[in-house]
């Protein structure tokens, strides 16, 4: 699909789940700077990173917080530390044999 032996990187962030622009931001910021540390090493592809479940308001009131900020970091490295693992193979099948005639 892409030409190029490069790992591509996209941040998804639903005004769904955060609805102001400053949190949205804020999110996306620290996806690509986990992304961008030494140590982290992604296979070569596409990946997208979406927020999938809010953030509560009431329990990180400013987008800028530290608070914020140590638990997008948390989640996202498990997230890269997962997706940098190499594929476990799948076991193999035993081939199915044609029905035997009579």
């Amino acid at each position: 699909m892409f030409a190029s032996d490069d790992v591509w990187l996209g941040a998804m962030v639903p005004k769904r789940w955060a609805r102001r622009a400053v949190t949205r931001n804020a999110i996306k910021r620290q996806i690509y700077s986990v992304s961008a540390a030494p140590g982290v090493a992604l296979p070569r592809a596409a990946h997208v990173v979406r927020l999938r479940a809010g953030f509560d308001r009431k329990e990180f009131v400013s987008a800028t917080s530290d608070k914020l900020k140590g638990a997008v970091r948390a989640e996202l490295q498990q997230l890269l530390a997962r997706a940098a693992r190499p594929a476990r193979p799948s076991p193999e099948r035993s081939p199915v044999s044609p029905p035997a005639s009579s």
